[in-house]
């Protein structure tokens, strides 16, 4: 068993779904960073259950990298797993079973097999660790990482976002934000359909503009044909409503979500659903009835990453590659967005397809870990250069 096959199966063991802390895994990390003298600092969350971690091997110097990774996976709950989600399983097949073996802690465990060497190494430039919390739901604790190492570790270190990609360099990737929308109309027998008004067929009009925007926005060229789908995304996940079949719904309530190029606002998309919202209640209103639009979002907007200013720690990247490696990009979202937001080069590039992540018996190959290990030994003999700027 390689030191990242067996540091993987250590990072699997904890059970980090977001709902729960990933406090015993941040410990863990410390303690084994610890024994080859490297110190780490967390950041913590709001509440004090969950908490970012960031960590500098070699010199307080300018340039360097930062490895960046969340520790948070997805939920098990109902999925058809052959295997306990939480014990790594070797399956035989150069593959390798357990809930963020792929997403991300795959990554994770590449860049701690490296810190024996690195910890000796005659580095000339320091290599980061920042490992963030809840990024599943949101990117929600990134912010606080990323604020803390720009102002207190270094504006010049280039970013590497260790997302499942087939250590392919990923560029650029879309924005995305939740909502909840809430309907609220007025109750009556259906029998007496104008003396209510229905929340259910309110919200099903709404279903469909944000349907039909997202069309629109494809018949107006907004497209970037380097995403696989090509468009700002609407999408509307969950709906519930109603009562009985025999009573006008006074609520109905559904979660969607906007996932927008680089080259587009959040702000932008939204707005056509709010004038739209505003137009209906007017229109509902005209007519005498009664209704309440309310819309949340349910996390701050994580940025799309545009594919801009990363010409050196892209160029680092593909020098330590295979040759032949291209450029991509995704239409999920990740941390990436958020530092280069912050004024620092970032991309995207780890091992393992997003197509394994999220899925029951998700896995990751071992042929990816033993990729990712050796584009990061390559990686930490560049960093014996004195930076360049």
């Amino acid at each position: 068993m390689t030191n990242a096959t067996s540091l993987l199966a250590k990072l699997v063991a904890f059970d980090t779904t977001s709902s729960e802390s990933n406090l015993a895994l941040i410990e863990f990390v410390e303690g084994y960073l610890a024994d080859y003298g490297v110190t780490a600092e967390r950041v913590m969350s709001p509440c004090g259950t969950k908490a970012n971690l960031i960590a500098r091997i070699g010199p307080d110097a300018p340039g360097g990298v930062m490895l960046s990774g969340h520790t948070d996976v997805v939920p098990v709950a109902g999925q058809p797993w052959s295997s306990d989600p939480f014990i790594l399983r070797d399956g035989g097949d150069g593959r390798l079973y357990g809930r963020g073996t792929c997403d991300m802690k795959g990554f994770i465990a590449c860049a701690l097999a490296m810190v024996p060497a690195w910890a000796k190494a005659p580095l000339k430039q320091p290599i980061y660790f920042g490992f963030s919390y809840d990024e599943e739901i949101g990117c929600v604790g990134a912010p606080s990482l990323i604020k803390r190492f720009y102002e207190h570790y270094s504006t010049t270190a280039h970013v590497i976002v260790g997302e499942p990609t087939s250590m392919q360099p990923v560029v650029a990737q879309k924005g995305a934000t939740n909502l909840r929308t809430t309907v609220i109309g007025r109750e009556a027998h259906s029998s007496q359909v104008n003396q209510g008004t229905s929340a259910i067929h309110v919200a099903a009009r709404l279903v469909t503009f944000i349907e039909d925007s997202m069309a629109a926005l494809v018949e107006e060229g907004r497209v970037d044909e380097a995403f696989n789908v090509p468009h700002t995304s609407l999408h509307v996940g969950k709906i519930k409503g109603g009562t009985a079949i025999n009573i006008m719904a006074r609520e109905c309530q559904f979660e969607w979500e906007i996932r927008h190029l680089p080259t587009e606002t959040f702000e932008e998309v939204y707005g056509r659903f709010s004038d739209y919202c505003a137009t209906l209640s007017e229109a509902l209103s005209a007519q005498g009835k009664t209704v309440e639009i309310i819309t949340e979002p349910l996390n701050v907007t994580v940025p799309g990453l545009a594919d801009r200013d990363n010409q050196q720690v892209l160029r680092l990247a593909q020098d330590h590659l295979p040759n032949g490696c291209c450029q991509h990009a995704v239409a999920y979202a990740t941390e990436a967005g958020q530092f280069q937001g912050q004024g620092l080069q970032a991309i995207i590039l780890g091992p393992g397809s997003i197509t394994q992540a999220h899925q029951p018996d998700e896995y990751i190959e071992t042929a990816q870990l033993d990729e990712c290990s050796a584009f990061m030994q390559r990686l930490g003999n560049a960093l014996e250069t004195p930076y360049s700027g």
